[in-house]
């Protein structure tokens, strides 16, 4: 995959997350739709941790890859785009429950996601990020780290959906 290619689908799902945590009444923001769900405001807190997780990954230490730098791609893929699946959520990333500011935590996924696509757009891909090796994973190339961002990104997108139908129909 190409600078350009990772860049603009890294833009593609991050904008439409952004544009749909933006639909969500305040008043629904941080309301939990169904037993077992995080709220809209938890759900976006999420993304913003483990998104500027991957922002600072990206443009952290690296060295050059003695592997395929693609090598975990369709790992990353498969994992997250299975909605059948539940994945833990580590620790470092869960979101408290509590009450978010729903524009805060837009404004910062904005900032976030200009970090990223312009990371996608110019560093050297094939590099392994050295500053966090991610669970089940390791040590990650900036190409399956911008990967793991748009396939995760689009598992909360699926997420979000649910809680705002679900939402909008209580």
């Amino acid at each position: 995959m190409k600078n350009e290619e990772l860049a603009r689908e890294a833009d593609q799902t991050l904008t439409e997350l952004i544009a749909l945590a933006r639909t969500v009444p305040v008043e629904k923001f941080n309301i939990v739709p169904f037993d077992g769900s995080w709220t809209a405001g938890q759900l976006t807190q999420h993304m913003v941790m483990s998104n500027s997780g991957f922002a600072d990954l990206l443009n952290g230490p690296v060295k050059d890859t003695e592997r395929a730098p693609d090598a975990a791609v369709e790992g990353i893929k498969s994992t997250f785009l299975n909605f059948d699946i539940k994945i833990q959520t580590p620790d470092f990333i869960l979101p408290e429950e509590k009450n978010y500011d729903k524009d805060g935590l837009l404004a910062a996924l904005s900032g976030i996601k200009a970090d990223i696509v312009t990371s996608a757009a110019t560093l050297d891909l094939s590099k392994t990020c050295l500053s966090f090796e991610l669970p089940v994973l390791g040590y990650v190339t900036r190409l399956e780290a911008g990967s793991f961002v748009i396939c995760h990104t689009q598992r909360h997108i699926h997420q979000l959906k649910n809680i705002c139908t679900k939402l909008m129909t209580n």
